[in-house]
């Protein structure tokens, strides 16, 4: 009842003052180097009141919406909010207690803006449009004001790419910080850390865990046995811990925690509560056996689906028209409109096995389910024929997604009107029926064509500045025959991409695309032998220089270049 209440109050709050408060707010974050002391305070507690809102009973998606009608509303008050906190002259009075305007104003702003992040898609539109993430570095840097201090690595965690975190260098501070932070409140009887919930750190947290890098960090420093003790108190742990799953040392862990192993049996067994056991069965679908390479890829069953549609179902409006279209195309295709109940992992595992191809509707909310990165990899791995289409205005692929989807061309539906993008996806899926149903020759490159050439190459000494002649020609110099095929259209800056690839992803997701990409392109497995030579070749001096050339240019880009995204082409 209480919550009800508090949830009622809210939206009439809300009703009464939206309009006033988005104005207002509008109109005076122009004036910020000339607020007085009065307007500072009198802004501060109305930012605060509708922060105070956001967050009472349980209508913090509707609240939103009725303060900020449309799209385009809510990124001109995201503009507005950025454009004060963003006032530097405030920074210098931030103190390490809530007692004055100018840390309880940055305080309550930051807090709104994950508030806004956590029910819309904003994360692109800040990262392409705004300078924020520069904002946030230097307050988690210098405030002093733990929660601020908090607050804005979680909204970097929430902001910026995999890439851009790698680029920051500030990955595995962020790892190390929160687990310090949390150990601490664990430990205090309050299960506080300096007045903090451990609730809201870990709810920061879940967002951390999506970045590769943390998953790494957090399965080096062992530290999934403090959330394995927490799990019992705080729920949303499991989700954390599913998101960590995807890792192979974590999963290891996992498995060897008999007694935690056994609570998730349980769970999946007992559990009245619905959302509780689909994470369950999302960490036991990793854990045991999902990403183990052991999938068997008998396709000797006819398929019952043309196309199976993968999607995040906050881009359900939009995949639903995408469904008629293909229908009325006279595909058949399989989708998930109402959310399976019961095991969704192997209705999903079913669904996947019975189609021929899979579309990838890409978002930002599709890079951060965790369903979705189980199910477009369990695609991967099956081998089914990927088309990626681009649902999100401002996203660009990022993490694990970038890394899956790899070189393929996709189709962006918020650069076309929807008929045209919808002529375009028909064309590409009528090019992989042609491309299954058509068994092209492939002329191979053997061994003994390897020795027979005579043909002296002269290398520049840069790798950047070799044509893909260069590379084919150092290829078979080297008798890697299978190597060769595969990467016959690839010049020198390609190879140093790859590398840096190779160097900083785990071995056995690169290994994976690059056996899906050989088996896609030459009916062939890849030789783990030819592999490992090829892995150890892109040690040599002539690689390692040429990529710290490449560093150095690319440090003298400004911030903003380097952080445009190259993985896929726009179509």
């Amino acid at each position: 009842m209480e919550s009800l209440a508090a949830t009622l109050i809210s939206e009439e709050i809300i009703e009464f003052i939206s309009d006033d408060y988005v104005q207002m707010i509008d109109i005076y974050s122009y004036t910020v180097d000339s607020w007085s002391q009065e307007l500072l305070c009198c802004i501060t507690h109305l930012i605060g009141l509708i922060c105070s809102c956001y967050c009472w009973g349980s209508g913090i998606k509707r609240n939103i919406k009725k303060l900020v009608l449309g799209e385009e509303t809510l990124c001109i008050h995201v503009l507005d909010l950025i454009r004060i906190v963003s006032h530097q002259p405030f920074y210098e009075r931030i103190t390490s207690k809530w007692i004055n305007n100018e840390t309880i104003l940055i305080d309550y702003i930051l807090s709104s803006i994950m508030g806004l992040l956590q029910t819309e898609n904003l994360s692109s539109f800040i990262r392409s449009e705004t300078t924020f993430p520069m904002t946030l570095l230097t307050l988690a840097h210098s405030a002093k004001f733990d929660r601020i201090h908090i607050c804005a690595y979680g909204l970097l965690a929430e902001l910026l790419s995999d890439e851009q975190l790698k680029e920051l260098k500030i990955t595995e501070n962020l790892s190390d910080f929160f687990f310090t932070i949390l150990e601490n409140a664990w430990k205090n009887p309050s299960q506080r850390y300096r007045r903090i919930p451990i609730a809201l750190l870990l709810r920061g947290f879940l967002n951390l865990t999506k970045n590769d890098i943390v998953q790494t960090s957090t399965a080096n420093s062992n530290k999934t046995s403090l959330l394995i003790e927490m799990s019992d108190n705080y729920p949303i742990v499991f989700d954390i811990l599913w998101s960590l799953s995807f890792h192979s040392s974590i999963r290891e862990q996992l498995r060897s925690n008999q007694p935690f192993m056994a609570k998730l049996a349980h769970i999946e067994k007992e559990s009245n509560d619905e959302k509780m056991r689909q994470i369950v069965l999302g960490i036991l679908w990793n854990v045991n056996w999902h990403q183990d390479d052991t999938i068997s890829l008998d396709k000797s069953h006819s398929t019952t689906f043309d196309i199976m549609i993968s999607y995040s179902h906050k881009d359900k409006q939009i995949c639903k028209q995408l469904y008629d279209e293909l229908i009325r195309s006279g595909y058949r295709v399989w989708i998930d409109f109402d959310q399976m109940h019961g095991n969704v992992m192997d209705a999903m595992a079913q669904a996947i096995e019975q189609s021929r191809m899979v579309i990838i509707c890409m978002s930002e909310q599709y890079r951060r389910s965790n369903y979705c990165r189980a199910e477009a990899q369990y695609a991967f791995q099956r081998q089914l024929r990927m088309v990626p289409v681009l649902l999100q205005k401002h996203y660009k692929p990022d993490g694990w997604l970038s890394f899956l989807i790899g070189q393929l061309l996709y189709i962006d539906f918020t650069k076309h009107e929807f008929p045209r993008a919808m002529e375009m996806l028909i064309k590409e899926l009528r090019a992989s029926q042609i491309l299954d149903t058509q068994k092209t020759p492939i002329t191979f490159i053997t061994s003994s064509s390897i020795v027979s050439s005579t043909k002296e190459y002269i290398f520049p000494e840069n790798v950047r500045d070799w044509t893909q002649a260069h590379v084919r020609e150092w290829l078979r110099e080297n008798s890697l025959s299978q190597m060769t095929n595969l990467l016959s259209d690839i010049d020198g800056p390609c190879l140093i991409r790859l590398r840096e690839y190779v160097t900083k992803c785990e071995p056995q997701l690169i290994l994976a695309l690059l056996q899906h990409d050989s088996f896609r392109r030459t009916n062939q497995s890849l030789s783990l032998i030819e592999w490992s030579h090829f892995h150890s070749l892109l040690e040599q001096e002539r690689f390692q220089s040429s990529t710290n050339v490449e560093s150095t240019k690319e440090r003298k880009v400004s911030r903003t270049k380097k952080w445009t995204f190259r993985y896929c082409r726009l179509m």
